[in-house]
């Protein structure tokens, strides 16, 4: 068992998350982002959404900023059985699990890079702090 640790003054916490969904049909997928872009930004003109919306990246951070997540499910929610995916979804998307974990003092926050952030900010340290 992990030993418990109690907050401390500057103790850095970092959320690393994973969220795994399935693109199941790709017309309904892109449909709930554009619905999402314009629930973010409706001054943006109808014509000009597709111009912000150009490829997976930009459907994905739609969602992502307008649910904090890709879709708006519980975490946890997936389809099942492994290899079973959901494709009756509005938003055309088979949610597919998802993990969060709690890193504990890594050496530098993200702040603390200024505006050159790490080379892999995703990159687990070699001997993390205790």
């Amino acid at each position: 068992m992990d030993e418990l640790k109690p907050p401390t003054e500057g103790m850095t916490i970092s959320v690393w998350s994973r969220q795994d969904v399935v693109v199941v049909d790709p017309e309904r997928f892109m449909a709930a982002a554009r619905a999402a872009f314009r629930q973010l930004y409706p001054d943006v003109p109808e014509e000009a959404v597709a111009d912000h919306l150009a490829d997976v990246h930009d459907a994905a951070f739609a969602l992502l900023d307008l649910h904090g997540r890709l879709t708006p499910d519980p975490p946890g929610t997936t389809a099942g059985l492994p290899g079973r995916r959901l494709t009756d979804r509005a938003d055309g998307l088979s949610p597919a699990g998802d993990r969060v974990e709690i890193v504990l003092n890594l050496p530098r926050p993200l702040q603390d890079y200024g505006c050159f952030g790490p080379e892999d900010a995703f990159a687990r340290p070699t001997d993390p702090p205790s």
